[in-house]
């Protein structure tokens, strides 16, 4: 059974800077895609950012772009989440997420096999 703890959450201003972490515990982490989704209130949970195993591909969400980077480390069985230039629109509990299907579409939850409990992010006008 693979575990994930989320770190890292808190409250920025608007254009501020946050970096999350997750730590998986109990896998193989060096053999899993990893995710990073967020929910926030009344709303569903959305893609975030995405990275394959080896961590050579990487993949983001269309309201991310060019702020967030995703990135692994597998020697420390954690991937993070560089969030720059925030904005009160990113306010949200941000979950991290393993999968070993393979999936072509890591954009999917559904594809993921174990979830962190989350970490709050609340970006401040």
């Amino acid at each position: 059974q693979v575990q994930l703890v989320e770190s890292g959450g808190g409250l920025v201003q608007a254009g501020g800077s946050l970096r999350l972490s997750c730590v998986a515990s109990g896998g193989t982490f060096s053999s899993y895609d990893m995710g990073w989704f967020r929910q926030a209130p009344g709303k569903e949970r959305e893609f975030v950012a995405a990275v394959r195993w080896s961590g050579d591909r990487t993949y983001n969400g269309a309201s991310v772009k060019g702020r967030f980077t995703i990135s692994r480390d597998n020697a420390k069985n954690t991937v993070y989440l560089q969030m720059n230039n925030l904005k009160p629109e990113d306010t949200a509990v941000y979950y991290c997420a393993a999968s070993f299907k393979r999936a072509t579409y890591l954009y999917i939850e559904s594809m993921y096999n174990y979830w962190g409990q989350g970490t709050q992010v609340t970006v401040s006008p």
